[in-house]
């Protein structure tokens, strides 16, 4: 039982958005909650029969089938065969127009819709991202809510409006063309760089890392560059960064669960293969004239993918590319990442100086980590040991709060 509820877990996280965006392409965006049902029902289905019945051959198909077929159901109790995503339909053809829309080409057309639809320029741009997360990504309230730094009842708020707003507004399932096209690629490409964020640093208390996210993040912005419409310089610099920081999973904890520092990595253990793709993609991102956020955190990160140490890489090169970053996406987020490599090119003076500035970011784990490693790095052993101890009660990571108390333990 155990097996086939992770495995349909595992299913969830990866097919749901691609059977939402059919169902919906088939139904019609505005009954977006109808197709999320059918989905949710299929998965239920799946939790109830696999542990007695045995999981099937196909999981992924056996799942497609059980919600075409309550795809069918509904569309012929409602006598919807009439118009089936606009197109007149006679009783007799529904079975085989529907069966045209679980072909796999209209799988990844509708998703590549979907994403562009959730991303109108009608809803705001947090309720874009959001709705991208829930329909696509399956995430849940308490994730996205981590995403953006808010709340679940935030979030769930601003999901039910979005969803109002698409009844009440038509919004199509379409790929944008003219100008429309770069600003709702920008929402897209946001919404996958925070699914990503979410897999790699995860909210949940005993998962450090969601490779299920992380993964399912590349596959949404290796869908944008293989579209003649959507593969755009910056999709590029995205799908670059997350193969260089997928490419050091294996070296970022120990068999224990334990979190490795990246100066204590086994550098053997990083995925060359996904190096090189990076730089392939990092290499396809450089076409035109546009430097995005994407572009210097993609270098940031490949500059430490080339060092052979911890003591090799190139600080100076790093602090200058956040420079521009912060001057391109000024946050305290990137604020905070630009005094770490402060710290290694000027000093942990320089770099605290730079963290106490940073007020926004004082309910923040992270915050009080770094701020516990400058004062430990001064000898400030009791201020060291203040803020790691701020952090440890603000993280509901275990993987964190273990790797804090082992600081704290090595402190004289």
């Amino acid at each position: 039982m155990s097996d086939s509820n992770q495995l349909v877990a595992h299913l969830f996280r990866h097919e749901a958005g691609r059977m939402v965006s059919v169902l919906a392409t088939m139904l019609g965006f505005d009954r977006i909650e109808l197709a999320e049902d059918i989905v949710q029902d299929a998965m239920v289905q799946a939790l109830r029969s696999w542990p007695f019945q045995g999981i099937p051959e196909h999981p992924s198909a056996w799942l497609y089938r059980v919600a075409k077929n309550k795809a069918l159901d509904v569309i012929r109790r409602e006598k919807l065969f009439r118009q089936i995503s606009g197109e007149l339909i006679l009783e007799s053809q529904v079975e085989q127009q529907v069966e045209r829309f679980f072909e796999e080409e209209e799988v990844i057309d509708s998703q590549l819709r979907m994403l562009f639809a959730c991303c109108h320029p009608s809803l705001p741009f947090e309720s874009q991202v959001a709705l991208c997360l829930k329909i696509l990504c399956g995430l849940n309230a308490r994730e996205i809510a981590n995403a953006f730094l808010t709340n679940e009842e935030t979030i769930a708020k601003r999901l039910y409006r979005a969803k109002e707003k698409i009844r009440s507004s038509e919004i199509r399932l379409e790929v944008p063309t003219g100008p429309q096209l770069p600003v709702r690629v920008a929402a897209v490409l946001k919404s996958i760089y925070l699914l990503f964020n979410e897999g790699y640093n995860s909210s949940h208390p005993n998962t450090l890392i969601r490779q299920d996210l992380c993964e399912e993040a590349m596959r949404l912005g290796f869908l944008l560059t293989q579209n003649p419409q959507t593969t755009t310089p910056a999709a590029h610099a995205l799908l670059a960064l997350m193969c260089f920081q997928v490419a050091r999973f294996d070296a970022r904890m120990n068999a224990d669960g334990g979190i490795i520092l990246v100066k204590d990595q086994d550098r053997t253990k990083w995925n060359r293969a996904l190096i090189t793709r990076g730089k392939q993609q990092l290499s396809q991102s450089a076409e035109g004239s546009e430097l995005t956020e994407y572009h210097l955190e993609a270098i940031i990160a490949l500059q430490h993918c080339m060092a052979p140490t911890y003591a090799a890489t190139r600080w100076t090169d790093i602090l200058w590319y956040y420079d521009l970053l912060l001057l391109r996406k000024p946050s305290p987020v990137v604020a905070l990442n630009r005094a770490v490599a402060l710290a290694e090119v000027e000093g942990p003076k320089e770099a605290l100086r730079a963290v106490l500035k940073i007020i926004e970011l004082a309910s923040n784990q992270y915050y009080h980590a770094i701020l516990g490693d400058f004062y430990a790095q001064l000898h400030q052993t009791d201020l060291a040991r203040q803020h790691y101890n701020q952090a440890i009660h603000l993280t509901s990571s275990s993987a964190e709060k273990l790797l804090l108390q082992k600081k704290i333990g090595q402190l004289p």
